[in-house]
């Protein structure tokens, strides 16, 4: 699978988290996979369990640089653009960070309102 269409479902996974309060990181994978067929390589499973299991982290680590914005009002869309980034900057070195920041650029294109790239791109390089 390409690294784009993996990325793409695992941002799908994690907003499914951030909506579904109520079901398990593991509940919301199964479902994923056996309801809607989800290729699930290995990318898709570290990634999205990976910010499951840390997504106080990766919300502290965004925290720090949302100026004039609290965490509750970013879009469900964005916050999830913004942890898979996060989680790649942080615990994946293999990826470059500049690599990391354009991908959840381009999943904001695509996903999001027509402010979020910039939004994105400005707490990403903090981050980085």
């Amino acid at each position: 699978m390409q690294r784009k269409i993996a990325r793409e479902n695992a941002f799908i996974l994690i907003f499914e988290s951030i909506c579904k309060k109520d079901e398990t990181a593991q509940e919301i994978f199964d479902k994923a996979t056996e309801i809607r067929g989800l290729d699930a390589d290995e990318y898709v499973t570290t990634v999205f369990f990976g910010a499951y299991e840390n997504s106080d982290r990766l919300d502290e680590a965004m925290e720090k640089h949302l100026k004039g914005w609290k965490k509750e009002r970013i879009s469900p869309v964005s916050l999830a653009i913004l942890r898979l980034g996060c989680y790649e900057i942080m615990f994946m070195a293999d990826i470059p960070s500049k690599v990391s920041i354009n991908e959840a650029i381009e999943l904001s294109k695509k996903f999001d309102d027509d402010k979020a790239p910039a939004f994105v791109n400005g707490v990403l390089n903090a981050v980085a």
